[in-house]
């Protein structure tokens, strides 16, 4: 399948093929790799990339799919975190010189739960200095360009993700969101940013576990997308005070029609 088609896949559509061993998440990720390559330089929305553990990733998804074992639900599919997330053993700024060369000995609990589900990190997305701001520019990345028209903005704090969205370089990311962070960039690009109800998706570690200000959510290109995500990154957490006690989203229609096949 060409590059192309493989990225303008849905991700839903994507998690099924994989595991249907239609395309091989190899195959994915190569896409999304050559998409990058062409794309990212002219807008900047991907700032820290790990190719060669993206595609070891890969090889192990499609193991595990040859092995018989359970897949999780985002099994196989590329995903970059937001630069304001720590991922273990990955740079990650915060958009900061003050942190421009440091690596996280551990992975917050999104990103923990977002890999635990089988989606694979790529890399980190742009974001302003500490998230500050409704533009994506900093000091160590410099700016993100909005993909529809690169003399604008793209929006922020998100705004990495949601660029990468709309180009097509991934299929699903993680953002946050105090004051529109989700909503302001993917109102911009033209993707799905869901700001979630405080708790939903526990935030760990923060310093401010019981304020309901600061959310974390999914991003992605419609809305089943971001309801599959939302799946993998939603539940309770015993470290964080105000997450919702639920595990599931029972009764919810996005439940039958976007995973009937795991």
């Amino acid at each position: 399948m060409p590059t192309s088609e493989i990225c303008n896949l849905t991700a839903t559509e994507m998690v099924q093929m994989i595991s249907r061993k239609e395309v091989s998440a190899r195959e994915i990720m190569e896409a999304h790799l050559t998409q990058i390559d062409r794309v990212n330089p002219k807008v900047n929305a991907l700032v820290t990339l790990c190719p060669e553990l993206a595609l070891e990733g890969s090889d192990l998804a499609d193991k595990h799919i040859r092995d018989g074992d359970r897949l999780g639900i985002l099994h196989g599919l590329p995903v970059a975190h937001k630069d304001l997330f720590p991922t273990k053993g990955i740079r990650t700024t915060f958009g900061s010189p003050i942190f421009s060369d440091h690596v996280p000995d551990y992975n917050c609990l999104i990103v923990e739960r977002l890999q635990s589900s089988g989606a694979i990190t790529i890399g980190k997305t742009n974001t302003p200095e500490f998230g500050a701001g409704s533009q994506t520019y900093n000091t160590v990345f410099g700016e993100t360009l909005n993909p529809y028209d690169v003399s604008r903005t793209c929006g922020g704090s998100s705004g990495g993700a949601a660029v990468a969205l709309a180009c097509r370089m991934i299929p699903i990311a993680d953002g946050s969101d105090t004051g529109g962070s989700l909503r302001n960039p993917a109102g911009y690009c033209n993707v799905v940013g869901f700001r979630t109800s405080p708790g939903r998706v526990p935030v760990y570690p923060s310093s401010i576990n019981w304020s309901p200000l600061s959310v974390q959510g999914p991003m992605a290109r419609n809305v089943a997308d971001c309801a599959l995500m939302l799946a993998a990154i939603a539940g309770p957490d015993s470290r964080v005070p105000i997450s919702i006690s639920e595990s599931s989203f029972r009764g919810f229609p996005f439940r039958i029609s976007v995973m009937p096949y795991l």
